[in-house]
């Protein structure tokens, strides 16, 4: 049974013969003088390709160590944006605060202090601008489940079917992108 499946036992093994060294005979010493002058080629050979490979594994290396730093510098500089992105924000608001605090030392008259109040309600709708958020249109509009948050259905005759008739709470866009929904109160025309 040396052959099976049309294979013979060498070819299991893994041997091939055709890449084997000739056997040098005793009166051949050309042939050996060749064989190990291939050797000591191929030992040359090889060590440049060591090296080769240790310059290649020592540039990937130092490759993967700046990526990795320029990875870490980058979250760094997103963080530090982020910060300084909300302390401009917020020193747009504080002369709101300190309008506040004015307006809460003054002891008037309650139109006065209504007179006031509207003030610093401007002076924050203009900082609120400068940021790019905008309140979004509620009352009298069609109801827009993208911007508004229905918390009633209102029976009116007053109004057409599914129009905002009352905003609760003021819904509000930075840019434009959505940060808080209009609470709305919504009509319900049994007429339609």
């Amino acid at each position: 049974m040396a052959k099976a499946n049309g294979r013979s036992e060498q070819e299991k093994s893994g041997l091939d013969l055709e890449h084997e060294l000739p056997a040098a005979s005793d009166g051949d010493e050309n042939a050996t003088a060749a064989v190990s002058g291939e050797f000591s080629g191929s030992e040359s050979e090889l060590q440049k390709l060591r090296a080769e490979r240790d310059s290649l594994l020592d540039r990937l290396s130092r490759a993967q160590a700046e990526f990795e730093n320029a990875r870490r510098r980058a979250s760094k500089e997103q963080h530090e944006f982020r910060e300084y992105a909300t302390a401009d924000a917020i020193k747009s608001l504080l002369p709101v605060v300190d309008s506040l605090e004015r307006a809460l030392q003054v002891k008037s008259d309650a139109a006065e202090l209504r007179n006031g109040v509207e003030l610093i309600y401007k002076q924050l709708q203009a900082a609120l601008s400068k940021l790019s958020v905008n309140a979004i249109a509620a009352e009298g509009e069609p109801f827009d489940p993208r911007y508004h948050e229905a918390i009633e259905m209102v029976e009116t005759t007053k109004a057409p079917d599914h129009q905002v008739v009352e905003e609760l709470q003021r819904g509000y866009k930075f840019k434009d992108r959505l940060l808080r929904p209009a609470m709305v109160k919504v009509a319900r025309n049994p007429g339609k």
